[in-house]
């Protein structure tokens, strides 16, 4: 992927809570395509490996969640979070993590990432189809900035994280704005 790339059209099957429906499961399905979470708005994407997995929960979605404000002081109207995870489990971590800011999307069969170039095996880890660690800044459904990993392969024995980083997506959006 690089700038000026146009996001694939996707449809994502989501679940969303819905208060008019009683009992312990108060939720329903609710598709949502590429164009309903980026149309018109200036967004960062990071997608990772897995939800509940070790960097993920202790360094990546935490950072973009405690780092929300200050990246809507630079321009960006929304976070989203996406995971070759179905919608449960991604509900499931949003709320065991307290996220509040950051929105998860649900890539289940992967459908998403693999149109973006980022589906990987992981099968060394017991995990199967995943997405490759990487970061972008969308705007209105193109990509403006690319933070990809190092190592793209199947199977990788390591799972590099640094460029998709909160605090390297930040230090870029402060260089876009000292150069204007």
């Amino acid at each position: 992927m690089k700038a000026g790339t146009k996001l694939p059209a996707v449809t994502f099957h989501t679940r969303v809570r819905d208060d008019s429906i009683e009992g312990p499961n108060p939720f329903r399905w609710q598709d949502r395509t590429t164009a309903d979470y980026f149309a018109g708005k200036r967004v960062i994407l990071f997608s990772l490996p897995g939800a509940f997995t070790p960097t993920c929960s202790t360094y990546q979605l935490p950072g973009f969640e405690n780092g929300f404000a200050d990246f809507q002081k630079r321009g960006i109207d929304a976070i989203y979070c996406l995971s070759v995870n179905d919608s449960f489990v991604m509900n499931q971590w949003a709320k065991a993590q307290g996220i509040e800011n950051v929105q998860v999307i649900p890539d289940g069969a992967g459908e998403f990432s693999r149109r973006m170039g980022m589906l990987v095996r992981k099968d060394n880890l017991g995990f199967g189809l995943r997405s490759w660690r990487y970061a972008a800044i969308v705007n209105d459904g193109v990509i403006e900035a690319w933070f990809e990993e190092p190592g793209l392969m199947d199977n990788c024995h390591e799972d590099p994280y640094g460029e998709s980083s909160p605090e390297n997506l930040l230090a870029y959006l402060d260089q876009a704005i000292a150069a204007e």
